[in-house]
Parts: C-alpha cells; structure tokens; sequence
C-alpha cells in the first residue's frame, strides 16, 4: 500500500501542479492582454501578477478548511475533493469571455476562480504529503514524501509543454483560441487522478488516532495553542520552495520575453528544460538526506543556491537560448533537492492528530507571503529600478529564510504530545549512523 500511496500522490499532486501552473504561464504571457487592457503593457502584466497572487491568498483558508476535514473525516475523501474543485475550476477559466467580451466582468470572474484554485490546492498539497508519508516504512518519511514533491516538475513539465505547443501558434490564433487548450485539457488528467486517488486506502496512523478517540475536534485551535512557533518555521523553511520556482516559471517568462527580447516559444522550451532537470534531479535530495545528516544536507544545498540564483539572471539577460538553458539548470538543482527534502520534514514536525491542518497552514502562508508575491515584487522592482539586481538581492533573501527556517525547525525536538515515537527517530535522520 505504500508504494501505491506515493504514486496515488505523485499522480494526484501532478495534475493539481499543471492547473496552478499554466495560470501562472498565461498570466505572464496572454492574461495582461486579454483581461486587462485598459492598462499600459508593464501595469497590465503587474495587474495580471496580483490575480496570480489572489490564489496564494486563498491557499492558507483552503488548507484550514481541507486540512480540517482531512483531521476529522478522512485524507482520501479530502483529496478527492480538492482534485475535483481545482479541475472544474481550471476548465472554467478556459472557457472564460474576455474583457473584449464581457468588460469588467472578465477581469471578476478570473480573480474569483483564481481564488477557487487557491482554496483547492491549499488543501491537496497536505493530505497528499501524508497520504505517502503516512504510509511509509518506519524511518522512511523523508523519502516517501519526495513521491509528492515529484508533483511540482511533473506538473510543470505538463504545462511548460502545452505552453511550448501552444505558442507555435500564429499570434491572432493563440490569443483567441490557443491558450484556452491547456486549461481544457485538464479534464482528461482530472479522471486520471481520480481513478488513481480512489484506489487508496486511509493511511494507518490516522486509524490509529481514531481509534484512540484522540481525534481533535478543532484542529486550528490546537495547532494555534500548541504548534504555533513550528507552523512559523515552517513558513520560513518553504520559503525557496515556492520564490525559486515562481522566479524561474513565472517572473522570468514575463522578464525574458518583454526586457530581454525572447520571444515566447524560444524561453517555454528554456523552462521546460529546467522543468525535465527538476523531474530528475529533485528525488536525490531525498535520498542524501535519508543516508546522511539531515541538517547538513539541507544547509549545502541551500548555500549552494546563493550564487547559482545570480547566475541565473545574469546568464539570462545575455539573451542567449544556450546560456539561459545553463543558468536555468544550475539555479534549479539546489533548490529542487531541498524542495523534496522538505514536505518530509514538516511532516514529522507535528503530531498525527493536527498534522494535515499544521502543514497545509505552513505551506499555504508560505505560499501567500513569499510565493505568490514574487512575481509581483520581481516585477516592482524590475519597474521602479529599471535593473535587475534588486530582484536578485530579493531572491538571496528568500534563500537565506528558508536556511534559517529549515535548520531552526530540525534542531527543535518533538514536543511532549509527540504520538508517535517513529517520528523523533526520523527527524534525527541518520545522526546516528
């Protein structure tokens, strides 16, 4: 059941990726344009960032709802739920009218479907983190909750392509037809999922609460009244995740192809690399931290992307194809390493009973105040100084967060409401070894 946990999860976490995902593409490359026109071209691609930035928002209330229902009643039936809503919600944004169309009402319902999509992923990326970790081998946390981090490059992987294909399109055609198809063609990856989702079974360890009648009533309340210092660690620990990404995937889509002079095609096939790199490499970093110390694994990793950050703005804004490839490959290693490392790690940091509300909070408001807002920022900055070192200096101090986070949350020890003693071995990783 283990093994079909994690790929339960790796399907599921894929499909709810690729919908959050190509927003963020279109929103970069065709929703400035078509849904808000009445501003000049760099307030219009801002603007179409804050709806971007609307769905992070909503991700800390979709992990308090979900995360709820997902301690009291159950991560399967909780999951189901949420691959539902966000590929409803993804296929009605590809039918959405435009501003040419509807006015006003266009710019509305994009931001209050975005929302939709934040309160959907908000709870699927902790019940599938649990759903493999929960099933997991003793002492193989870490490890099993790679299979969910796998979700993140396969998902972008899936849009970076129907991107890549879309913009082959003739400019007239793919601004009235052709972006629509990636959101459409989330139906078909939703079935699959759900076929996938439905074939597993309620993880042991929230049995095991259940049976013990310590099932928390008000999940919030109790992780607010005990785990609040370690939901804020873990806020900081994520913070990487979501900036790097959305650097690369989002900001540097709309940078590169309206500053630097790609055009749009060229620089998706530049993400889209990066994309099959991160499907690759990410697993490693949860395999190291499995045989080696933790810690150490995850501060390496991170001071390592100090400098490869840098390098990748500065080898994009050569504006050559090759060399973007390169600075892209080389920002993404670091990060995607630490990046499986990390849903592990916060997996282990709270007790059974609150532990899908816990997680999904720390990611969701990571995701709200340093996700979600880097394409915003990014861009600010790049407007108010017409340079792009105050979005790199930006990007080191998102890096320097998450290290300060992520060794701050492993060096603290379990606290005394700890149901599960497995989990104080698994956090200490291989210091034993």
């Amino acid at each position: 059941m283990g093994r079909r946990a994690g790929i339960a999860s790796f399907i599921g976490t894929s499909v709810e990726w690729y919908d959050f995902y190509i927003y963020g593409t279109a929103s970069a490359l065709v929703f400035g344009q078509l849904f808000f026109p009445v501003a000049t071209p760099a307030v219009g691609i801002l603007v179409s960032f804050a709806t971007f930035w609307v769905g992070f928002l909503a991700r800390p209330l979709g992990g308090i709802l979900f995360g709820h229902l997902g301690d009291r009643i159950g991560r399967k039936k909780t999951l189901v739920t949420t691959l539902l809503l966000m590929g409803v919600t993804t296929v009605a944004i590809g039918l959405l009218p435009t501003y040419a169309s509807i006015g006003l009402w266009a710019p509305l319902l994009l931001v209050l479907l975005r929302v939709v999509q934040g309160l959907a992923v908000g709870g699927e990326w902790g019940g599938a983190v649990l759903i493999a970790t929960e099933h997991a081998p003793k002492n193989r946390g870490i490890l099993s909750g790679a299979w969910a981090q796998q979700g993140s490059p396969s998902g972008q992987i899936l849009s970076s392509l129907a991107f890549t294909i879309a913009a082959q399109l003739p400019d007239e055609d793919f601004y009235s037809w052709g972006w629509r198809v990636p959101f459409l063609a989330s139906a078909v990856l939703v079935v699959l999922g759900l076929v996938i989702r439905l074939s597993v079974t309620e993880p042991p360890a929230l049995e095991q609460v259940r049976k013990s009648g310590n099932t928390a009533r008000f999940p919030l309340l109790d992780v607010l009244r005990s785990h609040t210092l370690l939901v804020v660690l873990g806020v900081f620990a994520c913070s990487i995740a979501f900036s790097a990404a959305y650097f690369k995937n989002t900001f540097a889509v709309s940078w590169a192809t309206n500053e630097v002079g790609f055009d749009r095609e060229t620089f998706m096939t530049v993400v889209l690399v990066a994309s099959i790199t991160q499907f690759v490499v990410q697993p490693f970093g949860a395999v190291l931290a499995s045989k080696f110390d933790v810690r150490r694994v995850v501060t390496v990793l991170l001071l390592a992307e100090l400098p490869a950050m840098p390098l990748m703005f500065v080898l994009i804004s050569t504006g050559s194809f090759a060399w973007s490839v390169v600075g892209m490959i080389v920002a993404t290693i670091p990060h995607v390493m630490f990046y499986a490392v990390v849903a592990g790690v916060l997996a282990q940091s709270f007790p059974a009973r609150v532990r899908y509300t816990a997680i999904s909070l720390s990611y969701g408001l990571a995701g709200t105040l340093l996700g979600g807002t880097t394409p915003m920022i990014g861009q600010a900055l790049l407007t108010a100084s017409g340079s792009i070192v105050p979005v790199i200096g930006w990007a080191l101090a998102t890096v320097l967060m998450s290290l300060f986070g992520v060794r701050a949350l492993l060096a603290r020890a379990p606290g005394p409401d700890d149901d599960e003693p497995e989990r104080q071995t698994a956090l200490a990783g291989s210091d034993e070894k």
